[in-house]
């Protein structure tokens, strides 16, 4: 009978994501909201802003402004801004000068933003987020539905390289298989809690409540960390699909992903050797061994039944989430190759902060160990 614990993980796992389908949120057209302003931060993006102002440009709905935060840029970022604000008043650039101690780079540029923002409804965007031309409708469907205090969304994800096929469309399937995502906004416990930065909308009043983003201008997982304080203010954090939102194309080689992934993976289940090494064990369980075990059929057949039920029902919750969100079908058959390489993310992940550096845009962040420390002696 230990042979059949084999199907107990992927079973749990394909449970929650059917039922996680069925629930979350991705906003119904026809709501309606005050002025929004837009928030971008960004730093050396000369690739991706000029086609992310042109999206907002051409949006619906009443954004009445569009602030980006040009962080000390060294490519042609402040260019591309100058073109972009001769087209359009509403778009308006804050100029960095520096980063002052104790913050990280997008922290410090999210608080500048919020107090240069004259709307109430604050709408933070990644500068890579293509926004659609009905998302405030969605958006506004949401925080009305859900009575909202706070919208965090993950958008479509735009896949180019063979690496983004393999490894982003587990971003999904972390979403999905684990946490019944409606906990996070009937719940007021913290603890229940999934983000996403790419989208995060907020009154100016719940801003306030939560302290902001200097409240957390040290956390370099910076969406869980405000998003946690958000619900420990006592108010309503709503995670949605943003898929009706806005597109996003977050890396671009393998080389990006492998560095994007390791900057927050150790430190976004809460920077934990423990922890860490639950999540291994909990990955290579579900997704990884019915395959690996699958063979051994062959030579025991006590093995077969249930490592090719575990196969099946890996190949069917990855198949769901294959039609949901456009995944490649390759990207299902190949999942414990995705798996395996994301594992080997978590490790590298671990290794970067245990030698106390993260590295990201071209700047040097201290690990948590090394900030807890600081802060500690101050």
């Amino acid at each position: 009978m230990i042979i059949w614990a084999l199907v107990i993980l992927p079973g749990v796992a394909l449970a929650l994501t059917l039922f996680n389908l069925r629930f979350w949120p991705r906003g119904r057209a026809g709501g309606s909201m005050g002025p929004v302003s837009v928030l971008i931060p960004a730093r050396n993006e000369e690739r991706n802003l000029a086609a992310t102002l042109e999206a907002l440009r051409e949006a619906q709905g009443p954004i009445a402004e569009i602030l980006v935060y040009d962080d000390a840029s060294t490519d042609r970022t402040s260019q591309i801004l100058a073109e972009c604000a001769a087209l359009d008043p509403r778009i308006r650039v804050l100029r960095g000068a520096g980063l002052p101690t104790g913050w990280i780079g997008k922290t410090h540029a999210c608080h500048r933003l919020a107090e240069a923002a004259q709307s109430n409804n604050l709408l933070f965007l990644d500068s890579d987020v293509r926004w659609r031309r009905q998302g405030l409708a969605h958006l506004a469907g949401l925080v009305n539905d859900y009575q909202a205090d706070l919208v965090t969304a993950v958008p479509a994800q735009e896949l180019g390289s063979f690496v983004e096929r393999l490894v982003l469309p587990l971003l999904h399937l972390t979403y999905t298989s684990w946490l019944p995502l409606p906990l996070i906004w009937r719940s007021s416990n913290p603890r229940f809690l999934a983000a996403n930065g790419q989208v995060l909308w907020v009154s100016r009043q719940a801003y306030l409540q939560t302290g902001g983003f200097e409240a957390v201008r040290g956390e370099v997982v910076d969406d869980m960390a405000f998003c946690r304080r958000a619900k420990q203010a006592g108010l309503r954090v709503v995670f949605a699909d943003g898929t009706e939102l806005a597109t996003c194309r977050m890396y671009t080689s393998a080389k990006e992903v492998v560095a994007g992934f390791s900057k927050n993976f150790y430190e976004g289940i809460g920077g934990s050797r423990l922890a860490l090494l639950f999540v291994l064990g909990l990955y290579f369980s579900a997704f990884v061994a019915p395959f690996l075990l699958l063979p051994l059929g062959l030579f025991w057949p006590q093995w077969l039944a249930p490592a090719a039920m575990a196969v099946g029902i890996n190949l069917v919750l990855r198949g769901a989430l294959a039609v949901r969100f456009a995944h490649p079908w390759w990207s299902t058959l190949l999942q414990p190759l995705g798996v395996l390489v994301l594992l080997g993310i978590g490790l590298n992940s671990y290794r970067w902060h245990r030698r106390g550096r993260i590295e990201w845009r071209g700047r040097a962040y201290p690990g948590k160990r090394e900030r807890i420390a600081a802060e500690g002696a101050t």
